[in-house]
């Protein structure tokens, strides 16, 4: 054999190799995934399967295995067949695949840790941002993800903050009512309506900044199904109620009738500024009726 025909053969030796050994690491990744599923399609996950990221307590396992049980539920069977998207690093998993939800196909990412021989899940997740495939620098231009996520993870990170840093620490230091007074905010909010909206009588352009801010600022789903000058009908649905059920880090540190106080308290304040008088109804999901009425 000539000396180029052993350096091609070394060559092919080594890129052989470099083949075999990523198809090792490519199925033992796929091994942990498929261990998964077929440990929670058959209703063995448990508790003691699940290893949060160290700022959850104890607690936040047993919501993490509800999530993962309603997933099993509702999701179509082939999603769990499909081959997920796989990122390792080091003793991290991270597995990306579509599950269907209410008709909808929606990207999850699935976390494990490996911890010695065995696998844990540490956390499910339905907004995550693809930084990771930044490669050319310096860079003006980063992934993204969806006006619907954006609007979602701006009010979980805006009502974290309310609840951990204002309205819980006030509670325990000064009580709930001085709480609740401290989230007050109707005198500003009923000034930016009658400045931003100037070219309609105050008390309309309060219901009308109102659908606005909560339509483009909020982007939540608003209908304004009446308004004249003495009576006016809103319909909402509120991210802040779904933030509750689903984001899972506020239910153990505070009651739903209590986070729906908060609400309460904050939009007949700013009613009340604004000169009407508000009635709350509740709908399904997470849809809201305000019932305003304004004395001639």
């Amino acid at each position: 054999m000539n000396r180029i025909a052993k350096i091609f053969h070394i060559g092919t030796v080594v890129f052989s190799i470099i083949i075999a050994n990523n198809s090792v690491f490519a199925q033992d990744d796929l091994r942990v995934w498929r261990e998964f599923v077929d440990t929670l399609m058959s209703g063995k996950m448990t508790t003691a399967k699940i290893h949060p990221h160290r700022e959850f307590d104890e607690s936040f396992k047993s919501t993490l295995l509800g999530f993962l049980e309603i997933a099993r539920k509702e999701a179509q069977p082939r999603d769990w067949d499909a081959i997920p998207e796989i990122i390792r690093r080091d003793s991290i998993y991270h597995y990306i695949i579509s599950l269907t939800t209410k008709e909808e196909k929606v990207p999850y990412c699935f976390t494990f840790v490996e911890e010695g021989t065995s696998w844990y899940f540490r956390h499910l997740e339905a907004i995550f941002i693809r930084l990771d495939t930044l490669s050319t620098f310096p860079t003006t231009v980063f992934p993204d993800i969806s006006d619907r996520q954006k609007a979602w993870a701006r009010e979980e990170i805006y009502w974290s903050f309310i609840i951990l840093n204002v309205y819980l620490p006030t509670v325990r230091d000064k009580g709930k009512e001085a709480a609740l007074n401290q989230l007050k905010d109707g005198g500003g909010y009923f000034v930016g309506a009658k400045t931003w909206v100037p070219f309609s009588p105050p008390h309309k352009a309060f219901i009308q900044y109102l659908c606005w801010e909560q339509a483009h600022l909020r982007e939540n789903p608003v209908e304004l199904k009446k308004l004249n000058d003495n009576e006016a009908v809103v319909r909402i649905q509120f991210h802040y109620f779904a933030i509750y059920d689903i984001a899972s880090h506020l239910k153990p540190i505070i009651s739903k009738d209590d986070y729906r106080q908060i609400f309460e308290t904050i939009w007949q304040d700013r009613t009340s500024h604004a000169g009407w008088k508000l009635d709350i109804e509740y709908l399904k999901g997470y849809e809201v009726e305000f019932r305003f009425k304004r004395e001639s």
